[in-house]
């Protein structure tokens, strides 16, 4: 009775409640069971390579809270068996999971384990790991907060185990972001937005900050939340089971906290080398609880980056192709500027036999063979794939499928230069610029883009109704600028490093909650714009300004007294400023749902306009009504697609040399219309602008593919190039890379980069070594400014691969067709060349038509190719594609000139 009281007290102290004996009894120390259980650990915790230099601080934490734990090294961990068989699982600060490891995980879980988690879980893994830990643990680290923040209770009924004393101080932690809608946020930072500093599942808890560490939180913070996690995942009824079959060891099995001296750790692979195809066996099934894909399992998994249902066997097994493709054509390019001569073709009649030698012996390199190994033993893999899929072996094809796509990964050449002449651009946000505070530290940032062959950036000078100069036009330039023009000084500095810069403008979206909060005006501000004109507002079918759920309040496009307003904006900004361009964003209706009942574009201007039209006021049509439904969609956008004719005839009548780009949602035509009333085809077809930047975001390369291809292969665009979008943020390094092969293997002129803030130093080197100035004496092209050059350009290069593969006596060809490929070969170059040298009509005629000619004869000639490596010919169809492209964007310019 003295040790209960003893207890009772003790928890009484920290502010947990007691439950009668019948209960665990939850102490100050940890989880004490009534019975003599309480000998056993409850509670595994993983030691790994990533929180070994923290070991000490966080098991001196575990000893104060005085839970009884045993240790696993993540490194032993082959399956869900090597887990343990304790029900809670801690992963205190684990930044590194393999594919293997994030399948026994997965296992693990699906037979009852809970977890609790803390840190960037996870974060320097390969995205699919990534995905299905997001899955597992109901979210992922978003971004790290630049300051200390304070962590407050989330208003949610559902998390009062959150709500107790001593779980609510300072922290310097992340953001975290719910995967799904049974994620949900047990508390909350502090700060902009109070985005989630802690979520939860119903078999999962994860904190936003590093647990243990002191640079983060104090220790007793810490050990109040463990203890909370703890009581949230342990009751009465479930204390004593143990997850079946686990181990029912784990690093030491004794009741009390270990050493506190850290584990040695051998070298730690994150990538692991897949099996051999003798060991790709599909086991006996095993039960699984659950809709999780175990390793044996025979239920698939709901990530779409891997598995989604065994229907998908044959996309399975064509992303690993073409990721093979993509790491083979990497290298050849790669191989190919490293070529001596490179751009020279073959002159004689003399068999590549006799340079082979020569060229092998020299170029036979250990990263060559690894990488043969590499891409030969995926192609094993990929050929078993199908058949694990159709023996519902899912979990075993998505370890395979992971732990292969990370090894391919290695393969990349990202060490050596290989990209081609092309855009390469990047959006300057906002925050960045605030951030540099002068024109010396926005120097710092356009060295460093510079150094990567950075050639274009959208530098943000309109933003929520603010520029970010001193404007003579806008009511108010951002408060958050003090004492510089960042765009007179980015101006000079891009200029001065042979960039060029393009002002990137918010169009019809005309303020923002988030800046609101972060200049302190007030949370309805609708921005400085709208507060001096109101009878330019835009509203939806309620009478708001901004739509449900969204953050931003929206022009009226139809008020004339706007549109002059926005182009006195724009004209100002290109005449005072030596820019190269101007992108318009938000150019656009906000996001609508018709038949859900969300509709929005009932601006004063806009209903008068349309019933002096067509006798009716819009806000009294139903979707229902579908003629007159038309009408009002079809005059809303005709009220964007005015406005973009308008902005660059005007534009360009002053600034004849100007680039216009817009950023654009790479939905389908019809449904964008409906949601958007965003038709960028029709401004393509026009000739309105000369680049498309859709926002083909993506987390996962296939999916990125998905959403760029059908753009990049419409014939609707008429002269326009187009760029698809990366996003940066959650992308790991390689993974931008391999959506960067994407775009440089199939008919595109170049690429954008959302956005500067997501640019670490790690991808800047990668930049640096394959694309950046330091390889080039003299100034590469760029495709919009200099189409003709970089068509020759791009025609060299690629001319050099077909020599490198010739030379290697990779091509079957007969030495009468090498002949005449040759003759043919040399034929478009000197055509390609004299036309940069001089364009002309003529030039371009006559380019054009060779061009033609040898397009289709290519495929006679690489028949034998397309038969062993038809990834590589189809990429070099690609490359004629967007050669030929660059000839129909230059005509524009052939045509002004004569």
């Amino acid at each position: 009775m003295k040790n209960q009281s003893k207890c009772h007290k003790q928890v009484k102290q920290v502010g947990f409640f007691i439950v009668s004996f019948k209960l665990l009894i939850f102490n100050c120390c940890g989880i004490l069971p009534a019975t003599a259980t309480s000998r056993e650990p409850v509670l595994t915790v993983v030691h790994s390579q990533d929180n070994n230099q923290e070991w000490a601080e966080i098991t001196k934490g575990l000893q104060a809270v005085n839970v009884k734990y045993c240790v696993i090294r993540l490194a032993n961990v082959r399956s869900g068996v090597d887990f343990g068989d304790r029900q809670v699982l801690f992963l205190p600060n684990v930044e590194r999971i393999t594919p293997i490891q994030a399948v026994a995980l997965q296992e693990w879980m699906s037979k009852g384990g809970k977890v609790i988690a803390s840190g960037a879980v996870g974060s320097l893994s390969v995205p699919g790991v990534r995905q299905l830990l997001r899955s597992l643990l109901g979210g992922y680290w978003g971004f790290s907060l630049n300051q200390t923040q304070q962590i407050q209770p989330s208003k949610s009924p559902n998390h009062q185990w959150a709500n107790q004393n001593g779980l609510f101080g300072s922290v310097k932690g992340g953001v975290l972001i719910p995967n799904n809608v049974s994620t949900q946020g047990a508390a909350l930072w502090n700060s902009l937005d109070n985005p989630v500093a802690v979520v939860t599942t119903e078999r999962s808890t994860f904190f936003g900050w590093r647990w243990g560490t002191n640079t983060a939180s104090s220790a007793d913070l810490d050990n109040n939340w463990l203890k909370a996690a703890l009581n949230r995942h342990l009751s009465a009824e479930n204390v004593q089971k143990k997850i079946t079959g686990a181990s029912p060891t784990c690093g030491t099995s004794v009741a009390t906290a270990p050493s506190s001296s850290p584990l040695s750790f051998t070298p730690y692979s994150s990538l692991p080398t897949p099996p051999s195809p003798q060991q790709i066996q599909p086991p006996e099934p095993a039960e699984v609880v659950g809709m999780d894909a175990a390793p044996n399992s025979n239920q698939p998994t709901d990530d779409h980056e891997v598995i989604a249902s065994s229907t998908e066997k044959t996309a399975l097994q064509h992303q690993l192709e073409s990721l093979i493709g993509r790491v083979e054509s990497a290298n050849l390019a790669a191989s190919a500027y490293g070529n001596r001569g490179i751009g020279e073709m073959i002159t004689s009649n003399q068999s590549p036999k006799t340079k082979q030698v020569e060229l092998t012996s020299s170029r036979t390199t250990p990263e060559i063979l690894s990488q043969q190994e590499a891409v030969s033993q995926a192609r094993l893999v990929a050929q078993k794939l199908p058949e694990l899929i159709a023996q519902k072996n899912y979990g075993l094809a998505q370890q395979q499928w992971l732990a292969t796509k990370a090894n391919l990964w290695k393969q990349f050449p990202v060490n050596r230069r290989l990209a081609p002449a092309e855009v390469r651009a990047v959006w300057l946000d906002r925050g960045t610029i605030v951030q540099a505070g002068s024109e010396k530290e926005l120097a710092k940032i356009f060295d460093r883009l510079a150094k990567s062959g950075i050639n274009t950036i959208f530098f943000e000078t309109v933003n929520a109704g603010y520029t970010i100069y001193p404007s003579q036009v806008a009511p108010q330039t951002n408060p958050l600028i003090r004492g510089w023009d960042p765009l007179a000084s980015a101006v000079k500095l891009a200029h001065a490093r042979r960039m060029e810069l393009h002002a990137w403008v918010w169009v019809f979206a005309a303020g923002n909650l988030v800046h609101n909060k972060l200049i302190n005006a007030s949370p309805n501000y609708p921005g400085p714009v709208l507060a001096a004109n109101p009878d330019w507002a835009n509203y939806d079918h309620r009478g708001e300004t901004i739509p449900v759920g969204q953050t931003k309040p929206f022009y009226d496009p139809a008020n004339p007294e706007l549109r002059r307003y926005l182009l006195k904006l724009y004209e100002e900004i290109v005449t005072r400023y030596q820019v190269d361009g101007l992108q318009l964003d938000y150019i656009r209706y906000p996001f609508q749902d018709p038949f859900a009942g969300r509709t929005y574009g009932y601006g004063k201007a806009a209903r008068a306009r349309f019933q002096q039209l067509h006798g009716v006021d819009p806000v009294n049509i139903s979707p229902r009504q579908q003629n007159l439904w038309r009408k009002w969609t079809a005059f809303r956008t005709e009220q964007v697609n005015s406005f973009v004719a308008q902005v660059t005839q005007k534009l360009r009548e002053k600034r004849p040399d100007l680039i216009f780009s817009v950023a654009v949602f790479p939905i389908p035509e019809i449904e964008r219309i409906e949601k958007l009333q965003q038709n960028w085809e029709v401004w393509a077809r026009r000739g309105d602008i000369d680049l498309i930047v859709p926002m083909t975001y993506a987390e996962d390369t296939s999916r990125f593919q998905k959403l760029a291809e059908p753009w990049i292969a419409s014939r609707n665009l008429g002269s326009t190039l187009l760029l698809p979008g990366i996003r940066l943020l959650s992308l790991p390094n390689l993974g931008a890379f391999d959506q960067l092969q994407v775009i440089r293997d199939l008919p595109v002129s170049g690429y954008a980069l959302f956005a500067m803030e997501n640019f670490n130093d790690e991808l800047e080197q990668i930049f640096t070594n394959t694309q950046g100035q330091v390889y080039y004496s003299t100034y590469e092209p760029i495709p919009y400014r200099h189409p003709f050059k970089t068509a020759a350009l791009r025609y060299t290069t690629l001319q050099g691969e077909w020599q490198l593969v010739l030379e290697n006596q990779q091509l079957q060809m007969s030495a009468a067709t090498i002949l005449d490929f040759n003759q043919q070969v040399r034929l478009v170059q000197a055509t390609l060349n004299q036309l940069a040298a001089s364009p002309s009509l003529n030039n371009l005629v006559a380019a054009k038509a060779i061009l033609n000619r040898f397009q289709s004869q290519f495929p006679m000639w690489m028949a034998q190719q397309a038969r062993d490596n038809p990834y590589q010919v189809q990429t070099w169809e690609n490359r004629l594609v967007t050669i030929e492209r660059l000839l129909r964007y230059g005509e524009r310019r052939v045509q002004k000139i004569q």
